[in-house]
């Protein structure tokens, strides 16, 4: 698996979000050092992903309440699905998309609310992945330490040659030079620098070519070094280096410890699917997607653990730190979810609605007509089963959308509604 480290992500929007991400990295890094005097990049890897994901927050929420509209939904649009099941003709097709918005309008939803707070979350996720692996291309600090060791290595005659040499023989995956006329960059080089592990920085020092400055790298490694131990792993360093190390005699407590990092990967993020709310099983049939993701969250922990043994302590740590954040968060949110009637939410989601049509001079929606008897037709098909329980829902709904678009006296909403009401009467006569 090959990765490029530290120089700055140039991916549209990820990059831009990157770059904001990191300028928070490097306050929580400059915060510790000025108040406390702490240097220490493992700390600093919790306290961001803490914050991150604390912001993030209210986008959870928001998921959350979509899902559990969804849940209650799922019937409905089930037998949606099966009233026009093998029916392939243009007028079914349009039917069935026609009768599917229904549902969507009735409970206050867009079929894309999902998604939106997907694509709003994936951009900061992958953004927070870069800062965590290229800590020196956004944190001022740490690149420093650096840039000594890198200038006098550039000035090296065949230094590029000399480190991709290294780089084979070490079998160092996570860098890949980048080259600019043919020869290495310095913030190229400064990620060669900051993957180091302690026994890697050792053997540059004792390299031949860079002899002359041998006491700079020397000095450099101390200071990183320093920086990157947290508790007694240097988080630079691999997890199966240290069990490596103790079947040759060196330390247990080390190999225990990093045996711990991709056992607890594993833990926090079960711990945190377990809290995740499942989708139910509807009519007591097994439904395929349901199955795929079970098996996605039994596999998913595992390989992160199987992950963790090659890749750098520092990533297991924002694993496990991320996993926990995420799973207090979803203990909260879940105790918060419990909490929410759901026709106050989709009364919630009917002003919401009304406001955004009454500010762009739009008539109130009419679904208590066009929605709720598409809703009625579709609770035709299958009376056996659910229907009873749909039809209690449907009622509650009616009831909380009548709610929802009782307006001031005088106002663009009561007006409209005026007309509407006027219409229906018409239509009865």
């Amino acid at each position: 698996m090959e990765m490029i480290l530290a120089t700055k992500s140039g991916t549209p929007i990820i990059g831009q979000v990157a770059s904001l991400l990191g300028w928070i990295m490097n306050g929580i890094y400059m915060a510790l050092d000025g108040l406390f005097g702490i240097q220490n990049l493992g700390l600093c890897i919790i306290i961001f992903s803490i914050l991150i994901y604390a912001l993030m927050t209210p986008l959870q929420i928001k998921q959350q309440k979509f899902s559990k509209l969804s849940a209650i939904m799922q019937p409905e649009l089930q037998k949606v699905q099966k009233k026009y099941q093998g029916k392939k003709d243009q007028d079914s097709m349009m039917k069935m998309q026609e009768e599917t918005s229904a549902v969507y309008q009735k409970y206050g939803v867009s079929p894309t609310g999902s998604c939106v707070q997907l694509l709003i979350q994936m951009p900061i996720l992958l953004a927070l992945w870069q800062v965590i692996q290229n800590i020196p291309a956004y944190v001022g600090s740490v690149k420093n330490i650096f840039i000594g060791v890198a200038d006098k290595i550039i000035a090296v005659s065949g230094y590029t040659d000399i480190i991709q040499k290294f780089i084979t023989e070490n079998n160092m995956t996570r860098v890949r030079l980048i080259l600019d006329n043919e020869v290495a960059t310095r913030d190229s080089i400064i990620d060669f620098l900051y993957a180091l592990s302690p026994s890697q920085w050792e053997s540059v020092s004792k390299m031949s070519q860079f002899s002359a400055f041998s006491d700079t790298i020397e000095n450099t490694a101390e200071k990183i070094t320093g920086m990157q131990t947290f508790g007694v792993l240097n988080i630079a360093e691999q997890p199966w280096n240290y069990i490596q190390a103790a079947l040759a005699g060196g330390a247990i407590i080390l190999a225990i410890a990093a045996v711990a990092i991709p056992v607890l990967s594993w833990a926090t993020q079960m711990l945190n699917i377990k809290l995740m709310p499942q989708p139910e099983q509807q009519d007591g049939q097994n439904n395929p997607m349901n199955g795929s993701m079970k098996m996605m969250n039994t596999v998913m922990p595992l390989m992160s653990a199987v992950f963790c043994f090659t890749f750098p302590v520092g990533l297991g740590i924002y694993w496990i730190a991320s996993a926990v954040v995420r799973s207090i968060q979803q203990y909260i949110i879940n105790r918060h979810m419990d909490k929410i009637d759901i026709n106050e939410l989709v009364n919630e989601n009917m002003k919401k609605m009304e406001k955004k049509r009454e500010k762009a001079g739009l008539p109130p929606q009419k679904i208590t007509n066009q929605a709720h008897q598409s809703v009625k037709n579709i609770n035709k098909i299958d009376k056996g089963q659910s229907g009873k329980n749909v039809d209690e829902r449907v009622k509650k709904v009616e009831e909380s959308y009548q709610k929802a678009v009782n307006a001031k006296p005088g106002s663009i909403t009561a007006k409209a509604n005026m007309v509407r009401d006027y219409n229906e009467r018409n239509k009865k006569k």
